[in-house]
C-alpha cells in the first residue's frame, strides 16, 4: 500500500497538485456507496478545516456512484487514480497520434460517469486536473455526441495503426531489427535512448515525462544496425482505457524483435515493478518477446565502483543478479546517465539477436544483388557459389530478415527456416 500511495503522490506532483496529506483505511469489503467507510468520510470532512484541501484523490478506480456520493459528502472535487493518469497523459501528448489516443481513453472513462448534475463535461476542478482533453459537450446530447466522437477517434487511430504497420513493413524490407525499450515509468528509458542514439529526447524526473514513441537507428560493435524505439512507461494499475486506446503505439512493443527492459536498480520496490512490467507485456501480447534486463542507475547504488579494462563490470548486487538471472538470460548493470555498462548492453543486444539467426541455403537470382548485400550486412555468409540459376548462398540470417527472401530466392535442401 505504501509504495502505491507514494506513487500516487508522484503522479499528483506530475499533474501540478500540491499534496497536503494522505490517509488509509483497512476494510473487509469496499463500501459500494462511498468506497471508504462512513466514519472515514466524516474524518476527512473534519480534516478539511485543518488541511484546507480542495481535492481528494483515491488510489483506485471509483464507480460513478462512488464519485458522485463522495463529492456530495466532502464538498470538494474527487478524482480516482485513473482520472489522474489520464490527465497526465493529456498534458504530455505532444503529437496528434498521442492526443487522439488520450482523448479516446478519456471519453471511454467519462462516458459511464456522466450525470445530470453536470452542466457540461468540463467540471470545475482544482487547476483543471482531470479536465484536459475533450472539449465541452452539453449533457442534453452527451452520450450520442460522445459516441459519435469515439467512433471518429477509433477510425483515425486505426489509420495511425495502418500507417505504423506500413512503416514496420518498410523497415522489414530493409532488414533492420527493431529493439523496443520498455520499463516502468521514470526508470530512465529516455535517458538510455539519448545515450545510445543521441536522440535528444525530453528527460525529466517526473512520471510519464515522455509519452510519444521515438525511434532512432544505432550501430552495434559488429557494424550491424538496429532500430531502437522508446515507448510509454508502464505503471501499477495502468488504466484499461489507456491500454485499449494506445493499441497502435503498443504494437511497436508487440512487433519488436527484442525488448530492452530498463529497471531502476536503486528503487526499493524493484521486484514489484519488474513484475508490473511483465504483467503489462503479457496483457498487450508481448510476453513471448526475448528480453534483456538493463539494471539502470547502478551509479546510485555503487557510486564509482566499476572496474576493468574489458568493460564496466560491477562487483555488487550479486543477490539481485542471482534472483533475476533465474528469469532473464541477459541481465546487464548500467548507468544511462553516466554511460556505464553501455558497451556491455550493446554486446548483449548483438549476442541475443545473433542467437536468433537461422540456417539458410538459398539460390538468389543475379538481379537480387541488394538482397545479397543486405545478407552480408545483417547476417553471416558462410559460402557463396555462382550457378547458372543464380548465386547459391549458405549461411545464417536473422529471423527478422527472412522476409527479404520471399520474393528473391528459393530455399535449397532441407534447411528451410523454422517459424
Amino acid at each position: 500500500m505504501g509504495s502505491s500511495l507514494d506513487e500516487l503522490a508522484l503522479l499528483a506532483d506530475t499533474a501540478g497538485i500540491v499534496v497536503v496529506g494522505r490517509d488509509t483505511q483497512n476494510l473487509n469489503e469496499i463500501n459500494p456507496g462511498t468506497y471508504i467507510g462512513s466514519g472515514k468520510v466524516e474524518e476527512l470532512k473534519e480534516r478539511r478545516a485543518e488541511l484546507n484541501y480542495g481535492l481528494v484523490i483515491f488510489d483506485d478506480e471509483l464507480s460513478p456512484a462512488q464519485l458522485r456520493n463522495l463529492e456530495r459528502e466532502l464538498g470538494v472535487t474527487v478524482l480516482d487514480r485513473t482520472a489522474l493518469i489520464l490527465d497526465i497523459f493529456a498534458q504530455h501528448a505532444r503529437t496528434r497520434e498521442g492526443a487522439l489516443q488520450v482523448e479516446l481513453a478519456q471519453y471511454a472513462y467519462r462516458l459511464p460517469r456522466l450525470t445530470r448534475q453536470w452542466t457540461h463535461l468540463s467540471r470545475q476542478g482544482v487547476g483543471g486536473v482531470g479536465l484536459r482533453g475533450p472539449g465541452e459537450t452539453q449533457l442534453e446530447s452527451d452520450r450520442r455526441e460522445i459516441g459519435r466522437r469515439m467512433t471518429q477517434l477509433r477510425r483515425e487511430i486505426e489509420q495511425v495503426r495502418l500507417q505504423r504497420s506500413q512503416r514496420r513493413r518498410q523497415r522489414r524490407r530493409r532488414g533492420l531489427p527493431t529493439v523496443a525499450v520498455v520499463g516502468y515509468t521514470n526508470a530512465g528509458k529516455s535517458t538510455l535512448l539519448n545515450r545510445l542514439a543521441d536522440a535528444d529526447v525530453l528527460v525529466q524526473d517526473q512520471l510519464f515525462a515522455t509519452l510519444d514513441p521515438t525511434t532512432r537507428r544505432i550501430s552495434l560493435a559488429g557494424g550491424k544496425q538496429v532500430l531502437i524505439t522508446d515507448t510509454v512507461g508502464f505503471i501499477q494499475k495502468l488504466p484499461t482505457q489507456l491500454v485499449a486506446a494506445f493499441r497502435a503505439t503498443l504494437e511497436e512493443v508487440r512487433e519488436a524483435d527484442l525488448l530492452l527492459h530498463v529497471v531502476d536498480v536503486s528503487d526499493p520496490h524493484i521486484m514489484e515493478k519488474v513484475q508490473t512490467v511483465e504483467e503489462v507485456l503479457q496483457e498487450i501480447g508481448a510476453g513471448d518477446r526475448p528480453v534483456i534486463l538493463a539494471l539502470n542507475k547502478i551509479d546510485l547504488v555503487d557510486p564509482g565502483v566499476y572496474l576493468g579494462e574489458e568493460g564496466n563490470r560491477f562487483v555488487r548486487t550479486e543477490s539481485l543478479l542471482a534472483r533475476l538471472g533465474d528469469d532473464y538470460e541477459y541481465v546487464v548493470p548500467i548507468s544511462a546517465q553516466q554511460g556505464i555498462g553501455i558497451r556491455d548492453l550493446l554486446a548483449a543486444v548483438e549476442d541475443l539477436l545473433m542467437a536468433r539467426m537461422v540456417d539458410i541455403d538459398v539460390v538468389l537470382p543475379y538481379q537480387a544483388g541488394d538482397v545479397l548485400n543486405l545478407w552480408h550486412e545483417q547476417g553471416i555468409v558462410e559460402a557463396q557459389e555462382y550457378t547458372p540459376e543464380g548465386v547459391r548462398v549458405t549461411g545464417k540470417l536473422p529471423r527478422w530478415a527472412l522476409g527479404i527472401l520471399s520474393e528473391s530466392g528459393e530455399p535449397v535442401g532441407d534447411d528451410e527456416p523454422e517459424e
